[in-house]
């Protein structure tokens, strides 16, 4: 029998997949267009936008939907896989020297090319500029995330960072803030340790989806506080997703650089700022409350939102997953996105679990020194 701490562990992962294959049918999209397009509300897997989408603008060459994840789960799974490798905490220097080499050598199977592919081959170019800044570049791994796009490309998959620092929040935050500072800059890398900190938070024993949101919302700063603190507020007292999707809209807009239209940026879009926040993480957070914490509900009403929907659904799919174990992720996302995906969605998650216990053992043993030297200094 799996221990809690694998059990948790296996939930984030395998809820944050879910969110992100499921919502990825409907990326981009309005709420209204997506009721239209599939005759009401998405409430599980649905086929793909355009039945033409080897070449329909936007979406070509993807094959997004019929259970395909994308490359949120992808870079989650390779960030697992240098956790696995390096059996430590993670920094810049970890992405710069491990992640990045996983992007440009070897194949993997990617789902929505239908082929094994490089990840670089599917990866966004948010994403692309980790290989041209670190790879190419050699830039200083700490600083690597300046002058990039200010999005949600780092918080998308972090995780893993929660999942090695369960049950420490502010240890969370502040490794993924240092994976992140070689991909992001401003509430974009702020997002990061946001996220991170509250799947650290909602692993813990008892946990619920206000204390994982409040410790969450204790250690953002700047923008992504304020955004994070309008959606929690709008969310009270809603427990349906349908009617929160126009109620966490309003509430995250003022903060949302991106504007109303998602595929006609505004001018300001994506640039580096102390006021703003991006819009995926408050969301995310916002439908874990309104689900109480399902990870169906949260995943379905991320999904519905649409615009970035894929990474909404699966940042809440992780954070309810945590809270419920891989029991509360539904068996039948799991197991039909698992085989159209061709991707194992729990192996991840257990490799986490070990990571984390190891963690804990090397931990308890700095500690421990830091104890015997401060308790030496003190006498």
């Amino acid at each position: 029998m799996p221990s809690a701490l694998e059990d948790k562990a296996v939930g984030v992962l395998a809820g944050a997949a879910v969110g992100d294959a499921i919502g990825g049918a409907v990326e981009g999209w309005t709420p209204e267009a997506i009721r239209e397009r599939h005759g009401g509300w998405v409430t599980g897997i649905v086929g793909p936008w355009y039945d033409d989408w080897r070449t329909a603008r936007p979406i070509a060459p993807y094959h997004k939907g019929d259970g395909h994840i994308t490359d949120d789960t992808l870079m989650t799974h390779a960030l697992v896989e240098v956790y696995d490798e390096r059996r430590t905490h993670l920094d810049a220097y970890a992405v710069a020297e491990s992640l990045v080499p996983k992007m440009l050598n070897g194949t993997r199977w990617v789902p929505e090319l239908e082929a094994d592919a490089l990840l670089l081959q599917r990866v966004f170019l948010a994403e692309k500029w980790l290989v041209a800044r670190l790879h190419y570049g050699h830039v200083d791994p700490r600083e690597a995330g300046v002058g990039n796009i200010v999005n949600c490309g780092a918080a998308m998959y972090m995780a893993p960072v929660g999942i090695a620092n369960a049950g420490d929040p502010e240890g969370a935050y502040a490794e993924a803030l240092d994976v992140a500072g070689a991909h992001q800059s401003s509430y974009g890398r702020e997002a990061a340790g946001v996220f991170a900190a509250a799947v650290a938070a909602a692993m813990a024993p008892g946990a619920t989806p206000a204390s994982a949101v409040g410790t969450a919302l204790g250690l953002a700063k700047d923008g992504t506080r304020r955004a994070v603190e309008a959606v929690a507020e709008a969310a009270q007292d809603i427990t349906d997703w349908e009617q929160a999707i126009p109620v966490l809209r309003k509430a995250v807009e003022p903060y949302d650089t991106v504007g109303p239209n998602y595929r006609e940026l505004s001018m300001d879009a994506r640039r580096p700022s102390r006021t703003k926040a991006i819009e995926e993480l408050p969301v995310a957070l916002g439908f874990v409350l309104v689900s109480e914490g399902d990870v169906r509900r949260a995943v379905l009403g991320g999904t519905n939102y649409g615009r970035d929907a894929d990474s909404i659904a699966s940042m809440a799919g992780a954070i309810a997953g945590a809270l419920n174990g891989l029991s509360g992720v539904p068996q039948d996302w799991t197991t039909d996105i698992a085989e159209a995906s061709k991707t194992d969605l729990l192996a991840p998650g257990r490799v986490m679990a070990s990571v984390a216990a190891d963690l804990q053992v090397a931990d308890a043993r700095r500690w421990a020194l830091r104890s015997e030297v401060l308790e030496k200094l003190t006498r």
